[in-house]
């Protein structure tokens, strides 16, 4: 629905007063235990009262007198207007049923020179059937899917040979960002960006998902680039586990994975991601003597609204920081979203299977790529 007008609101002023009340809306499901994020937009007690008391009053329209100026909706890009559009060169077209296999489209740049990315945005122009995307840098110099078609969306199925099939799945390549419903685009703070070398070409990873009539979907990425040189480097990383069993009917499976971080860096923001079956995630540092510092702590995952989570003040995590994320899951037929509680559930790609990935937002040096940010230092 839309609230741009009294005439749209007044019809919802129940549902506004009891929804803001349950604090369901905004939605945002960071417990406030552990940690402050920068967009958190919960509203405070005050503005929570005053919605209620104006549902109570049976939600007077007000002077109009004493209105506010209308405002000025962002058309388009919900970032600055883009340096640069990279957009599929042809439509993928969507079945109406059954699972679409991961797309893949290689987007060649045609950058002569570095750039450095402030913002960026991954825009569908069939949101319906977009279940998540994911944009890859792929420099002039990575091996990773050479041999497959550019600019033709293509799955790991149609390739011709295992090595460039294994290729689709896993990767080291940079991620420029990560779009999902509820998620937000990367709008990085002066001095921050995200690095794209001269000749590189951006890969999409699309999920699509059928809704019952056959469609289309032609999706963008818009960039920003930064104005100065950053300070510092933004790179995407990630905590996942693909090798975990949930059972039949279980309301509460653990999974967990930790990883330690090979240098030092300034930790930035979090994305968790999960299906389904998702219940609960956590961010933590594992600490001397058993401790535990939880970061983030979402006590109840919900799979559409996938948001991320960014640090106010980012946090100095030093070589050797044991990084954990906790996901639980609940396959039980208590989940109303639950496809299938009767069977056993793994890792997929697909939404009625399962994943786990903790991905999260480090700055390092401007100079250091991805690949050295990962050679760890002697033992000494």
């Amino acid at each position: 629905m839309a609230f741009e007008t009294y005439a749209q609101v007044r019809p919802y002023a129940r549902s506004i007063r009891e929804n803001t009340l349950l604090r369901t809306m905004p939605p945002w499901f960071a417990d406030p235990c552990c940690g402050h994020f920068s967009n958190n937009p919960s509203l405070s007690q005050a503005e929570i009262e005053t919605l209620a008391a104006w549902a109570d009053a049976h939600a007077p329209a007000g002077d109009p007198h004493d209105a506010p100026a209308p405002v000025r909706w962002i058309e388009g890009w919900n970032i600055e207007k883009p340096d640069v559009v990279l957009q599929m060169p042809v439509a993928k077209h969507i079945p109406a049923s059954g699972d679409v296999p991961y797309q893949y489209i290689i987007i060649p740049t045609h950058f002569k020179e570095d750039r450095w990315v402030q913002m960026s945005e991954i825009r569908p122009s069939n949101r319906t059937v977009v279940h998540h995307a994911v944009a890859y840098i792929r420099d002039p110099e990575s091996p990773w899917l050479r041999g497959a078609p550019v600019g033709v969306p293509f799955s790991a199925n149609d390739l011709p040979d295992g090595k460039l099939r294994r290729d689709a799945i896993w990767t080291n390549s940079d991620i420029l960002l990560v779009y999902a419903p509820g998620s937000q685009p990367d709008q990085w703070p002066e001095g921050f960006a995200k690095y794209i070398p001269a000749g590189s070409e951006v890969v999409l990873q699309m999920h699509y998902t059928t809704h019952g009539s056959a469609t289309e979907d032609r999706t963008s990425v818009g960039l920003v680039f930064s104005k100065e040189p950053p300070r510092k480097r933004v790179l995407t990383l990630q905590l996942t586990n693909d090798r975990f069993v949930i059972p039949p009917g279980d309301p509460d499976k653990r999974v967990e994975v930790h990883g330690t971080l090979p240098n030092d860096a300034l930790l930035l923001s979090f994305f968790p991601h999960m299906h389904l079956r998702g219940k609960s995630f956590e961010y933590n540092i594992l600490e001397p003597h058993g401790r535990i510092r939880t970061l983030l702590r979402i006590p109840h995952y919900d799979f559409f609204w996938q948001l991320s989570y960014r640090l106010a003040a980012p946090i100095p995590l030093k070589a050797g920081t044991i990084l954990q994320a906790i996901a639980t899951f609940d396959n039980s037929r208590n989940n109303p979203h639950n496809p299938d509680p009767d069977s056993a559930v793994i890792w997929g790609e697909q939404t009625w299977a399962e994943m786990m990935v903790g991905f999260f937002d480090v700055a390092v040096d401007p100079g250091i790529t991805k690949q050295q940010f990962f050679v760890r230092a002697p033992a000494q």
